[in-house]
């Protein structure tokens, strides 16, 4: 964390174009937030979104498209529920208990990482009025306790508002990816982040989920960075022309 904030912003947004959020971007924990879990854990999915980071600072830093970016780890607080989500201060997270969590101060970590992440999101999009929004996760190619293979590459989410997403699936087919659509869960059942600060406000959006097999080292990152950056510039002009 910066300054004790649970986010960082990379670069300047200008009005009107493109900018990114990453929500479970960081492994971070807090010295003073005990989670009573082994250390290994925190590189493992339940903790952080492997790979996202790296993708979203060469957005922000190689290809204009600036982000705002989550410096504190998903275990401690989930920045992508809902406050009155049950999981927004987990107990659990694949099979795996989060002693620390049981009995915590709900109200306490609202206000010190839920509250200000967001606060700051919803302040920054206003001044940046986005034609479009990346909200980027990455995803395992199984569940922990699931050895079924997850086959896409590649998906987009989305709840009611799918006028991104539509053009962004026919555009990373056209690449040759294996895309799913609402996979490998529903943007219906989850899209929090989103449903607050673009569908609420009419704002378009694509949130991207990437397997995390394919973010594992730069190379990888680099070029996930320079693909989402070219699709989500012809989605905003498919978007204008629709």
């Amino acid at each position: 964390m910066i300054d004790g904030l649970p986010y960082r912003q990379v670069g300047e947004p200008v009005p009107g174009r493109i900018v990114c959020v990453a929500d479970h971007a960081s492994n971070h924990v807090p010295e003073d937030v005990p989670l009573g879990v082994p250390a290994h854990l925190l590189d493992t999915h339940i903790a952080v979104d492997l790979g996202v980071e790296g993708v979203a600072d060469r957005l922000a830093r190689r290809h204009a498209i600036p982000a705002h970016i989550a410096c504190v780890s998903r275990l401690v607080c989930d920045l992508h529920r809902h406050e009155n989500d049950d999981a927004v201060v987990p107990f659990s997270s694949d099979g795996h208990t989060i002693p620390g969590n049981i009995g915590a101060d709900l109200e306490k970590r609202l206000e010190r990482f839920h509250r200000p992440y967001h606060t700051a999101l919803g302040e920054w999009l206003e001044a940046a009025r986005p034609e479009l929004i990346l909200a980027l996760h990455s995803f395992t190619p199984k569940l922990e306790t699931n050895d079924e293979e997850r086959p896409w590459e590649v998906a987009l989410l989305y709840n009611q508002d799918d006028r991104a997403a539509r053009q962004a699936i026919r555009l990373f087919s056209e690449e040759g990816l294996t895309v799913g659509d609402n996979q490998p869960y529903s943007g219906k059942q989850l899209n929090a982040t989103m449903d607050r600060h673009a569908e609420a406000h009419g704002r378009p959006y694509l949130t991207i989920e990437i397997r995390q097999d394919l973010l594992r080292n730069e190379a990888g990152q680099a070029r996930w960075a320079a693909l989402i950056g070219d699709i989500a510039n012809r989605t905003a002009l498919a978007l204008k022309g629709a």
